[in-house]
């Protein structure tokens, strides 16, 4: 053995002896395989035998085992090494990664994008020579399993193979976050393998697709095959990782410091703090004010809670945006995916189900099936804007489901079972099918995506171009303004976009807003005078608002508490959360034959006013048809008994039609219809 190896052995040994002794002794004692090492102990007690670790990581922890195996400790065994705490200068985002660091200890972040099945790898291999009996040991480092090629007796191969040495093994592929990239970057990947009890089943909740970790590891590369099965002479790079910690959530990594902090803190205090930061969003958009009040408070979110029974009751704000094309739709989902300290941007015609939520795609490396998080698991505890929802197929629409409301995504496909977190708030485009929005038209009927999915948004907003020269020449005027260069007056009013990031990061960590009496009192009483506003005989009333609706409106309450980094529930935080749930039913839920809200109108398939009127004519032509199938019922009897019920002769054909459709009734001979 070299002497620089020797005299490594030994330092390593001194230091164990001083620093960790008590816990390799108490490692033997619970069985652990491996030992957590601080490498700033490391350093402090040797300065050259740390920065040789760096450098040198295989040849410093082969002799760090070695140094082991002298220790006097209460049974021999080996143990994996572990370090945390490496210096700085030793991070590297991952898309600089480059050939400069093979073969050294780097520490690289990013999301757990892809994680393979576990599988056992052989690390060592024992062969007999069937000549002369030589036992022969061959460590397995390459990709191939390797034999040995010649004997002391001079045979050269087919030697017998009696023992491999195994070990599990994974392969998992990192993502850069998004909230290390810079606007419109592509995320770069690396792939890295774990062994040993890094894939232990308690380390499985750290390698879950969608999670967010730290990993420390040796560099290293990994050869690229031909077709031909020979090796190219380009390598890809990959990390043995050493060890890996899971990361907190992007907004615990936004580094606020005290400036910044005494900043936020002055701008809490601003009464006009609401104002400023709603004119902050998409500036060049003129209008808008009620949909960019409601994405502030989207920004900010409620606060997420676990109910005495275990129901857990989401903080995320989910908003839709419906109408013309042109209006500045895409706009501000591309303003929020930038503004907030974690977001996605993807388009429903370039999204599949399984690009949205998660898949299980074949993994080359392992020959085994590797689960892919999709982009509202990348997205989790952040924003994931999704343009042109509509355009998504009717099963990749499915998958939004689960997501939206229970906020975890479930995965059984190829003998894999995992639920993935999906923390993740909504901000959602649609175009109508006949590209304008129509006021009369049901929602659902409009944008060809199911009741379901659409009752699961806190919020709904119509974006209308309607011609009006007075609203029209203010537009112009603001947008000319600032082509000019000339929206100084405006620039003053907004929040600079770094510190408006850092403000929504601190308030989402540190702003737990309760509920006051108060602000309970405003919601509960507008919540059931709304209810009960309805004007109509019994049987046949609209529901105008839902308890669904009710808690859209506390969680958009909480945000508002959070702007002003309060920690109570304001009756002025409910008020503005009442008045913006009041504009979007109006908006989107208002009937216009009736005259008053009607929540089945984006809710249900079929809106309150029609479904009334349907009950009624089946109801007529029940009492006129009698019990018996095949009577034919003439028309001007329904028209007659309808009009004494005041239903429209319009409404009455356009009824008849519906059940026609249905499947309901049918017409034997014109001006004549029997039920079926």
């Amino acid at each position: 053995m070299p002497k620089d190896a020797l005299d490594q052995i030994e330092r390593f040994k001194e230091f164990l002896e001083t620093v960790y002794i008590k816990e390799l002794n108490d490692a033997v004692k619970w069985g652990n395989k491996s030992i957590t090492l601080d490498f700033l102990e490391l350093s402090k007690f040797d300065v050259e035998l740390s920065e040789q670790f760096l450098n040198e990581p295989y040849e410093t922890f082969l002799n760090a085992g070695l140094a082991i195996d002298q220790l006097e400790l209460p049974e021999k065994k080996t143990f994996n090494i572990r370090f945390t705490n490496l210096p700085a200068s030793q991070k590297r985002q991952i898309r600089n990664v480059r050939s400069a660091d093979l073969f050294s200890m780097i520490i690289i972040e990013g999301i757990v994008r892809q994680a393979s099945d576990v599988r056992p790898q052989a690390i060592s291999a024992k062969f007999e020579c069937p000549t002369c009996g030589n036992l022969l040991s061959i460590l397995q480092i390459e990709q191939a399993f390797k034999e040995p090629t010649r004997c002391s007796c001079g045979r050269k191969g087919h030697f017998k193979l009696l023992k491999k040495d195994m070990v599990d093994a994974q392969r998992i592929i990192l993502e850069e976050s998004p909230d290390m990239l810079d606007g419109g970057s592509q995320p770069k990947r690396l792939q890295v393998f774990l062994q040993e009890d890094l894939v232990e089943p308690r380390m499985e909740q750290k390698t879950t697709p969608g999670t967010r970790v730290r990993v420390m590891g040796i560099l290293k590369e990994v050869p690229i095959l031909l077709k031909t099965g020979t090796p190219s002479r380009m390598f890809d790079l990959a990390v043995d990782a050493n060890n890996i910690e899971p990361v907190q959530e992007a907004f615990e990594d936004l580094d606020i410091n005290e400036e910044e902090l005494k900043d936020i803190r002055i701008l809490a205090k601003d009464k006009e703090i609401f104002n400023k930061l709603r004119d902050s969003i998409a500036p060049s958009i003129f209008g808008y004010k009620e949909i960019k009040a409601s994405l502030v408070l989207q920004l900010f979110a409620g606060t997420r809670k676990v109910m005495f029974d275990g129901v857990i009751r989401r903080g995320d704000i989910h908003i839709l945006l419906v109408g013309d094309p042109g209006a500045g739709k895409s706009q501000l989902l591309q303003f929020i995916s930038k503004s907030a300290p974690k977001a996605r941007f993807i388009s429903g015609k370039g999204a599949s189900g399984a690009g949205l939520t998660a898949a299980v795609v074949k993994d080359e490396f392992l020959k085994g099936w590797s689960l892919e998080a999709g982009a509202m698991v990348l997205a989790n505890k952040g924003i994931c804007a999704i343009d042109e929802l509509d355009k998504m197929s009717h099963e990749d629409r499915s998958a939004l489901h689960e997501a939206l409301e229970q906020q975890t995504i479930t995965i059984s496909k190829a003998n894999i079972q995992a639920t993935l977190r999906a923390e993740t708030t909504v901000l959602a485009a649609a175009n109508p099918k006949l590209s304008r929005f129509d006021p009369y038209t049901p929602l659902p009927a409009q944008i060809d995506l199911p009741p379901s999915l659409i009752n699961r948004f806190d919020l709904i907003f119509p974006i209308r171009d309607i011609p009006d020269k007075d609203k029209d020449a203010r537009i112009a005027g603001h947008i000319l303004k600032f082509y000019r260069g000339e929206a100084k007056e405006e620039e003053e009013n907004i929040i600079d976009p770094k510190l408006m990031k850092k403000y929504i990061a601190y308030a989402k960590k540190s702003i737990l807003p309760k509920m006051t009496v108060e602000a309970s009192d405003e919601i509960k009483d507008f919540y059931v005078n709304l209810r009960n506003s309805v004007q109509g005989e019994e049987g046949q009333k609209s529901i105008p608002i839902s308890a669904r609706q009710l808690e859209a409106i506390v969680r958009l309450s909480e945000a508002s508490a959070k702007i002003r980094l309060s920690e109570e529930v304001t009756r002025d935080d409910a008020k503005l959360a009442i008045k913006l749930t009041k504009y979007c039913l109006m908006q989107i839920g208002m009937d216009q034959e009736t005259g008053q809200i009607d929540i089945d109108r984006f809710s249900a398939s079929t809106p309150s006013s029609v479904r009334n009127k349907i009950i009624m004519i089946k109801e007529i032509i029940n009492k006129l048809g009698g019990e018996e199938k095949g009577v034919s019922i003439a028309m001007d009897l329904i028209m007659e008994e309808a009009k004494e019920k005041n239903i429209p002769e319009d409404k009455i054909y356009d009824t008849i039609e519906k059940l026609k459709r249905n499947g309901d009734i049918f017409e034997p001979k014109r001006g004549y219809i029997q039920k079926i």
